[in-house]
Formats: C-alpha cells, sequence, structure tokens
C-alpha cells in the first residue's frame, strides 16, 4: 500500500475521536467549546504537536495548515519557547505586580511595528478591538465606529455588528449593520456604520453623513474571514485621507494578519493606523492580546495625573507566561525567517493556481506572505460578496478539507490556512499534490461536472 493509500485509509479511522465527541456532547452545547471546531461530522481531537504536525488521538498524523487559527508560527513544541516557559513555571505563573518580562515583549513590538509607541496588554483579540474602540472613543469623543461588511473583529458587540452584512432600514432610513446573534440590542446597530472594503468611489459617500459622530474606523488590511481580499492601493489612501481630514482614529486590527511581515500588514500596504491590535503570535502559542499605537491616544489608558479615562485591568494581562513565550518565539522570526515564510507562501500560492488552472478547476487561491485561502470560485475575490460562498460551494470546500485530513494534512474548510517555520520545500509539494489529487476526483473536477 502506498503512503498516501495508506494515509487516507488512515484518515477514515477515527474511533476514538467520535468517542470523545460524544462524551462532549453530554457537557458542551453542539459537544465543543469553540464554534470555529470543525464537525464532519465530529471533530479530529488531537493529541499532541510535533513541529509543522500533529498527532491525533486515532495515532493519524497530519500537516498542520491551521498552528490554532494562525497563532503558531514556528509550529508545536518550539523548543525555545518550551526551555523559556519550563524555567518560568519553577519561578511563578501571574502575579498581581509587574514583571520585566512585559517591558521586554512591549519594546520588541515598539521597535518592529512603526506604528506602536506604546502598549497595553490584554488577553485576547476580543479585548485588544474592544479596548481600542474604547480608546478611539475616549480620546475622540465620539460613539460610533465604522466598519466593513464581513471581516471579523472577535467577539465585542460593536466590532461584531456588521460582520454579516446589513440592510436597508425603514426605522433609520440608512444602511443599518446587522445583529451578530438573536436579542443583540439594535441600538448597537445606531452608532456602527457599514463600509465595502475595496469601494473606493463609495466610501466618502458612506462616511460622509456620520463623519462627525465617527470615533474610529475599524480595519483588517486584508480581512481574513472575509477572503484575504487585498486592499487596493487607491483605497487605501482614499480612506487615511478621509481619517485625517475629519479628525477619525484608524484601528488596524492585525491580530490574524501581523504575522504577513516583520513590520505587520499595515507598513505592508502602506497604511499609517492610529491604533494596532495584535494577538495570536505574540504569544508564542499561550493566550495574548495587545493594542499600541500613538502615545497621545494611549494615554487614554493612563493615571499620572488623575484616574485613566478608559480603565484596563485584566487578572491575567501581562501574565508573564505568554510575555515570556511571546517574547521568544517573536525573537526567534527574523527579518530573514519572515522572509524565507513568504517564499514558502509564494510557491504554494503558485503551485496551487497553476493546478486549479492545468484541471480547468473552479478554484482560485486568495493570501499573501505565509497566509493563504482556498476559494471555490475561478477568480480571486476582490470584494466580500465576491467572497461569499453559495451552499453547493461550501459543500465543495468541506469535500476538500475533508479529503486533505484523509490524506494527511490539516486544512480549514472555511478560514485562513498559513504555514510555519519547520515546513518545508517538500511540504508544500505534498500540499499541491494532495489539491491535484482532489481535483481528479469526481467532487473536484470541472465546475461543470458539478451541476
Amino acid at each position: 500500500m502506498s503512503t498516501v493509500t495508506a494515509a487516507r485509509a488512515a484518515g477514515h479511522v477515527r474511533p476514538r475521536s467520535a468517542d470523545l465527541y460524544h462524551r462532549g456532547r453530554g457537557v458542551f452545547p453542539s459537544g465543543v467549546t469553540r464554534s470555529t471546531v470543525d464537525l464532519d461530522p465530529y471533530p479530529t481531537y488531537l493529541l499532541r504537536g510535533e513541529g509543522a504536525y500533529v498527532v491525533d488521538v486515532d495515532g493519524n498524523r497530519l500537516l498542520d495548515l491551521n498552528n490554532n487559527f494562525t497563532t503558531l508560527l514556528h509550529g508545536h513544541g518550539f523548543a525555545p519557547v518550551v526551555d523559556a516557559v519550563t524555567d518560568l513555571l519553577r519561578k511563578g505563573t501571574c502575579f498581581s505586580n509587574p514583571t520585566d518580562h512585559e517591558i521586554a515583549l512591549a519594546e520588541l513590538l515598539v521597535s518592529r511595528i512603526p506604528a506602536i509607541e506604546q502598549v497595553r496588554f490584554v488577553n485576547s483579540g476580543t479585548e485588544a478591538v474592544m479596548f481600542a474602540i474604547k480608546a478611539a472613543r475616549a480620546f475622540t469623543g465620539r460613539p460610533a465606529i465604522a466598519r466593513f461588511e464581513g471581516a471579523y473583529h472577535g467577539a465585542y458587540d460593536w466590532a461584531e455588528t456588521g460582520q454579516y452584512g446589513s440592510f436597508d432600514s425603514a426605522r433609520t432610513g440608512r444602511r443599518t449593520a446587522r445583529s451578530a446573534y438573536t436579542g443583540a440590542p439594535g441600538t448597537t446597530a445606531d452608532t456602527v456604520v457599514v463600509l465595502d472594503f475595496n469601494d473606493v468611489d463609495g466610501l466618502e459617500e458612506s462616511l460622509m453623513p456620520h463623519a462627525k459622530s465617527l470615533a474610529a474606523i475599524l480595519i483588517d488590511p486584508m480581512p481574513s474571514r472575509a477572503g484575504f481580499l487585498k486592499p487596493l492601493p487607491q483605497f487605501i489612501e482614499r480612506l487615511s485621507e478621509f481619517a485625517q481630514e475629519h479628525g477619525i482614529l484608524i484601528i488596524a486590527d492585525e491580530v490574524l494578519n501581523l504575522r504577513q511581515g516583520y513590520n505587520g500588514a499595515s507598513f505592508r500596504y502602506l497604511l499609517a493606523p492610529d491604533l494596532v491590535t495584535a494577538g495570536k503570535i505574540i504569544g508564542g502559542g499561550f493566550p495574548i492580546g495587545a493594542v499600541g499605537g500613538r502615545r497621545d491616544v494611549m494615554s487614554v489608558f493612563g493615571s499620572d495625573a488623575k484616574a485613566p479615562l478608559v480603565p484596563q485591568a485584566g487578572t491575567f494581562s501581562a501574565n508573564p507566561v505568554s510575555m515570556v513565550a511571546g517574547r521568544v518565539a517573536m525573537e526567534a522570526m527574523t527579518s530573514q525567517d519572515f522572509g524565507r515564510l513568504e517564499r514558502l507562501g509564494d510557491r504554494l500560492r503558485s503551485q496551487l493556481s497553476e493546478l486549479a488552472v492545468k484541471h480547468d478547476a473552479s478554484f482560485s487561491i486568495a493570501g499573501a506572505a505565509s497566509l493563504f485561502r482556498i476559494h471555490p470560485k475561478r477568480k480571486v475575490p476582490n470584494t466580500y460578496p465576491d467572497a461569499r460562498t453559495t451552499p453547493a460551494e461550501a459543500a465543495r470546500m468541506r469535500s476538500l478539507s475533508r479529503f486533505f485530513r484523509e490524506n494527511g494534512i490539516l486544512l480549514p474548510a472555511d478560514a485562513a490556512a498559513c504555514l510555519s517555520t519547520p515546513m518545508t520545500d517538500g511540504d508544500i509539494d505534498s500540499v499541491s499534490s494532495a489539491f491535484e489529487m482532489f481535483l481528479t476526483t469526481s467532487e473536484g473536477g470541472k465546475e461543470e461536472a458539478q451541476q
């Protein structure tokens, strides 16, 4: 039996995962404790990670293209982080007092990210975005924010309102952001302006009626959940000019896209934000979030002379474990390391795109640097409506993800995929080979075959 055939056969055998899912259903709604967990028809439960690979509870070894939703730049069990954290565990994992570890990680971020002059640490990307919005409100004295349809910014009410689109409201007579969940206060949408990413001509028209009430424009420089839409240079330019003219702050959400380069994503796309939110890679595999930016804007968190305008605490904020792990992981990512990952990413995106053309298949590849996403469409989407999947396209992506798993590769079905530093050219070729095999199946062939 060939290696590929053996891997595929092993992918079907997951009895322990099935048993664990049954147990999970007794204690968790839907059997899991994160809505992002892939159920097909039940999760793949993992036992351990080894560099670029994970091993599930049934003994299947999988190349990890998820890396906990792009968090792990160095894959699993990265020795410098393991050693540093192991040493730290003996000394204490959390204190009410500060440690020098938080200063060291803050200095690293300030030295790398041009837009960050000062920083505050929190525990997640959601918290980072929440406090960035609060800081913008406090600094400007305005309540409203603008955000782009389809982009994901965590679970703060004002950040997630509008993620799933908008509707024309008879009550307000304007485009109104959709709530993210049933029962959400309808008044939240009154202070959220929904925009279309890359809509150069319509940007000013959408923003002008709200200019005096807007504290900030919240933007992911390359919206991942919306499909890795590449920002048009003229769009970034027009957005920046409008914000500056009307005293509106720009919040760049780089919780995911900070991994696009040594200096982050805003620098890459010539965006000069007033605030930046970070997370994921800066924690070295441990929970973390950060909001940073201009010194004068960040001063709203200060308490040098009086009570802070924006109280920000958090029992585990700046905990030593996350600080040390993050610093070690980031120090190990030099500009050369980012460059190597980008070259691997370019190679993979190119190979996958060429295979889609070769087999006349309805797939296209988006992304940048170490990030990529396979779209079940012939052209790379340029707008969020273009990126939306039909039920048939979503089913096709589930089939692709399932096929990859059966062939020893963990590929997110509807989220960003990413590379890690332990990966090799051979790993890239394995991904391309699995994709080509899928394209020769009835599920992965030409679009006409699906109709």
